[in-house]
């Protein structure tokens, strides 16, 4: 049984107590870390057996009946707090992005090579989502050939915030980069160059806080596909996530998912559900599967489905993005480096 300590204990910290205590055998929260923890999330905590609750994170990593801890702090906590817990000696699950810095990462990949009996995965969910996972088998049995295509829409039901924009990077590191790591997931492939067209039109707030809330991103890949992203803060129809990937033999797509399939036909038309309506009903089933691999790896001495190496490109496509909309022309990934 893996006792995992949990680093931050605001909305995905919950969700990952909730997932791993419904849904994932072979591990057990034994305790949760928070500096801002409150009387209610206290309370929320201990509703699930936690007996182990604190404002102190170094307690978890002081602690040697904990195996693993998942880091779902701020962003700009998650590299440091990663390092001291690989230190530790523990497993690290971090949320994405590891850092907005690549120097960062690079520093949670140096010490993970230092200590190369540390597992680590990056929470890169959607990579466990039913749909984009048999766009992947489709692709790696070889049902379409060789990629030529990738086309990727995802868009928001509504916008941010104005304010989250100062802290979480803007829309190509908090919203984008999963696309981004899709790109390479569903291709098999890392990203060598992307360009970017950008607009405001769904808050002007955004564009004051200086960034964009509407994208098309072209990006080249490694292996010779070409991939497009599609984003928008605002969908009126609700959360809208698809990908399609054609290649030499054929093609494979998925649809949004839906409560249900129920299509009504009468005399004013023919309707069906609307997509369901943000990440936690979308993807609620994709975390507790990124959850059962990561547990797999650390109990059977198995590789990470999604390494440090995942988490450096997705910050380096990201930083590419921004460097594109700002200078207005394609941006090769060794410029980052």
């Amino acid at each position: 049984m893996l006792k995992i300590g949990i680093i931050g204990a605001g909305r995905i910290g919950k969700v990952h107590l909730e997932s791993i205590s419904y849904h994932v055998k072979n591990a057990t929260v034994v305790a949760v870390a928070d500096p801002f923890m409150n009387d209610e999330t206290r309370a929320f905590i201990e509703g699930f057996g936690v007996a182990k609750i604190t404002t102190d994170y170094h307690e978890l990593l002081n602690d040697p009946e904990i195996d693993a801890v998942l880091v779902c702090s701020s962003t700009d906590t998650h590299a440091a707090i990663s390092i001291e817990a690989v230190n530790a000696g523990k497993h690290v699950f971090c949320e994405k992005p590891v850092d907005h810095s690549t120097e960062k990462i690079r520093a949670v990949a140096d010490a993970l090579a230092a200590h190369p009996t540390i597992k680590f995965q990056v929470g890169f969910n959607r990579r466990f989502d039913h749909n984009f996972a048999a766009v992947r088998r489709a692709y790696d049995e070889g049902k379409i050939g060789d990629a030529h295509i990738l086309k990727i829409t995802s868009r928001d039901p509504a916008p941010p915030n104005p304010t989250y924009i100062k802290v979480s990077g803007g829309i190509f590191l908090d919203m984008t980069i999963h696309d981004f790591d899709m790109a390479t997931f569903l291709t098999n492939s890392d990203v060598e160059e992307v360009y970017v067209e950008s607009a405001v039109l769904v808050d002007p707030a955004i564009g004051e806080q200086g960034d964009v809330d509407t994208a098309i991103i072209s990006m080249k890949m490694a292996n010779g596909a070409l991939a497009v992203i599609d984003n928008s803060r605002r969908a009126a129809y609700g959360y809208d996530q698809r990908a399609e990937l054609f290649g030499s033999k054929g093609m494979v797509a998925t649809s949004n998912d839906t409560v249900s399939s129920a299509v009504i036909s009468d005399e004013n038309g023919v309707t069906g559900e609307k997509p369901l309506y943000f990440f936690l009903e979308r993807y609620m089933e994709s975390f507790s599967e990124e959850m059962r691999q990561f547990v797999d790896a650390c109990e059977n001495d198995k590789p990470t489905p999604v390494g440090i190496h995942a988490g450096l490109q997705s910050v380096k496509i990201g930083l590419a993005a921004k460097k594109s909309v700002a200078e207005h022309r394609p941006v090769k990934l060794s410029e980052i480096d």
